[in-house]
Formats: C-alpha cells, structure tokens, sequence
C-alpha cells in the first residue's frame, strides 16, 4: 500500500494528541529537509530557480542560511529563496 494512503489513514483514525504528535513528526521532517537541501549549495555556485510570475531567474549564490539560501542576479537583483526552488546550473 502507497506510503501517504497509509498515512492519511492514520490520520484519519487519530485522536487530539496523536494529531499533535503526527503535526510535530511533519514539522520536524520539513526542517530537516530544508536544512538538508540548504546544505547542497556553495557560495559562488551559480543556480536558477521560477519567481512566483513563474519566470526563470539566474544568478549566484552569495549565502547560505540554515533553510534558506540568498541568490545574487545582475539582472533581478538579490534574492532569499528557499533552498528547494533551486537549480544548479553546474554541471548541467
């Protein structure tokens, strides 16, 4: 049986707390994720990522946060995305 069914299931079937814990165990597993995708980026690395017009936007990158990472483009200024919207163009 897929994965997210069993789970919706589960969550079906839960009561106040257990929904609680289920809340906690995404909230921990979104983070994580963040940080681990965060981590596949080095300054200087040049990425793209669709702003929300949904038009590409290139440049590189200038820091690295903990979920987030700051991308530099001459054309479209600086921007904060969150470390999952990006593409490495190293590589590619």
């Amino acid at each position: 049986m897929n994965t997210v069914l069993t789970a919706v299931k589960a969550i079906h079937k839960a009561d106040r707390d257990e929904l609680e814990q289920i809340i906690q165990a995404v909230k921990l597993q979104q983070t994580f994720l963040a940080k681990q995708n965060a981590r596949k980026f080095v300054i200087g690395e040049a990425v793209s990522f669709k702003n929300k017009d949904g038009l590409t936007v290139v440049g590189t990158v200038r820091k690295v946060n903990i979920k987030t990472v700051l991308v530099d483009s001459p054309s479209q200024g600086r921007w904060k995305v969150t470390a999952s919207m990006l593409r490495s163009l190293e590589g590619a």
